[in-house]
């Protein structure tokens, strides 16, 4: 049977690839043959401090230690991880989906030639594919950061061609498989941007435009909060910035409250727990600028720098949000009532977390987890309470104030906070304790699975405590009396906050 395909198809095809041949060997012998001033030196270094992606790890870490915020953070783990998978895609298939030859070296001067030449084949060139993924990912959390990567990793690229292990198509098909790598990533991990927007029913806050009206209240002792405090100045030249020792933010709280039209905070998460508290008793709003080691609540505002704080302060943009409620409070019955805007927890799960994210950075979020389970296991016993109704061993209790949801393989923001609803986690004691919190820690602790009991209240109950029993709330520590009702007021604090695009 005679083929259907035109006689002249074939070699109209052939000569396509022949002329694409021929430009590749041309722009190579080119390179090749031309003297770049400044390059010879450079780039073969720079070329072999690519290999096995030591650049781009170094970079990453850097990113993550200069940047000092979350954004930075994300911006650097994503791009590690769109290089893994770049680089699984290259060895896996590109490789050996087409066996080109390196090129032959006669033409490239010998001081420009790698000291190893690489033995696999030539297409696609794996150091522009790991260049391109991380710099894509990079760059799809930071356009900042991406700005800084992208020169890197360009030079990278051309490197492959100007020490001759590598033809230009090459390079060019490794870049575009690297980039592909960190979209087809973002496909299933999103970023921060790609999220819903919180839930935000509008608030009434006056616009401070300047920061006129706006008494701020400093933690000295919270992560970064005073370098972030010379920044609130700077942004709001008419604000009143007041830093205090952490002993003197009550008092220094309530005097703010009684002279300013809004109460702002710089701080972690205990500190504007404080603040919230202050606030929402005065019926003054809030305005948040991320200045601890630990900035949740901020965040899922999506605020991640004074500069959007202040835009929300200027413009008069805020939300109301729910409020977290305990009975008693951290100052017992006669005490008012205690007050959480993240989350309150019951057990270790304030250890499990703290150990987590400790070692997170440096091993890895899964290690971590697991290295953080044995360090709780070790002498520790599950605590007795009446949960539901029912008296049993519980690891741990977890109280959310809004339901969290999941970005990738770690718990990530709360898509809305005025959902008037409490996100209940626990781990259960049960007949093999040890192994049900280790698989706590593997899947995450807010992730539901068969050792989980998820589920959403409008109020919890727990009975039957030890007198002492350790709790936590937004990173605070206090200690229970025999029993805890555990409820929202709904609505109950304005927060300045700025509004999506």
């Amino acid at each position: 049977m005679s083929s259907s395909r035109p006689p002249s198809a074939a070699p109209a095809a052939d000569r396509v690839r022949h002329w694409l041949q021929g430009r590749d060997l041309a722009v190579f012998h080119s390179v090749a043959g031309r003297h770049w001033p400044g390059a010879d030196p450079l780039l073969p270094k720079l070329s072999r401090s690519a290999n096995h992606g030591l650049l781009w790890f170094g970079t990453a870490l850097g990113i993550a230690a200069l940047g000092s915020s979350a954004r930075s953070r994300r911006a650097a783990l994503r791009g590690v991880a769109s290089l893994a998978v770049a680089s699984a895609a290259i060895n896996t298939v590109g490789k050996g989906a087409v066996r080109r030859q390196r090129p032959i070296l006669d033409q490239v001067p010998v001081m420009r030639q790698l000291k190893r030449q690489p033995v696999t084949t030539s297409f696609p060139s794996g150091h522009a594919a790991s260049a391109a993924a991380f710099a894509t990912g990079v760059a799809l959390e930071s356009k900042g950061w991406g700005a800084v990567v992208a020169p890197v990793a360009a030079a990278v690229a051309a490197s492959r061609v100007y020490t001759g292990v590598h033809y230009p198509s090459d390079v060019l098909a490794g870049a575009a498989l690297g980039i592909g790598a960190a979209f087809a990533l973002r496909g299933v991990v999103p970023t921060r941007g790609q999220l819903p927007a919180p839930g935000r029913p509008p608030g009434e806050a006056p616009a401070l435009p300047g920061g006129k009206g706006l008494v701020v209240v400093v933690n000295q002792a919270s992560g970064t909060a005073t370098a972030t405090a010379s920044l609130v100045r700077e942004a709001l030249p008419r604000a009143e910035v007041v830093e205090c020792a952490p002993g003197d933010l009550s008092t220094a709280m309530e005097k703010a409250a009684g002279r300013g039209r809004a109460l702002g905070v710089c701080g972690g998460d205990g500190t504007v727990n404080l603040a919230a508290s202050v606030a929402a008793t005065h019926s003054m709003p809030l305005a948040v600028f991320p200045g601890g080691t630990l900035n949740h609540f901020a965040y899922d505002l999506g605020i991640e720098t004074v500069q959007e704080a202040a835009a929300a302060l200027t413009a008069g943009d805020a939300i109301q949000v729910d409020l977290g409620r305990f009975r008693p409070g951290p100052k017992g019955p006669e005490g008012a009532d205690g007050y959480f805007l993240n989350a309150f927890s019951l057990g270790v799960y304030p250890e499990l977390v703290r150990t987590r994210e400790h070692w997170s950075p440096r091993i890895g979020g899964w290690p971590a987890g697991v290295l953080a389970a044995f360090h709780v296991l070790r002498g520790r016993q599950p605590l007795e309470a009446e949960f539901q109704g029912r008296r049993r061993p519980l690891w741990l209790l977890f109280v959310g104030n809004g339901l969290f949801q999941r970005v990738g393989p770690a718990p990530g923001r709360r898509h809305n906070l005025a959902d008037g609803l409490l996100d209940v986690r626990v781990v259960h004691g049960g007949r093999t304790p040890a192994l049900r919190l280790l698989a706590a820690a593997v899947a995450g602790p807010l992730t539901r699975s068969p050792a989980h009991a998820a589920v959403r209240r409008r109020r919890v109950r727990i009975a039957g405590l030890a007198p002492g029993t350790p709790y936590a709330y937004d990173g605070e520590v206090a200690h229970s009396g025999t029993e805890l009702l555990i409820d929202k007021l709904p609505e109950a604090l304005t927060v300045y906050c700025p509004m999506p695009v």
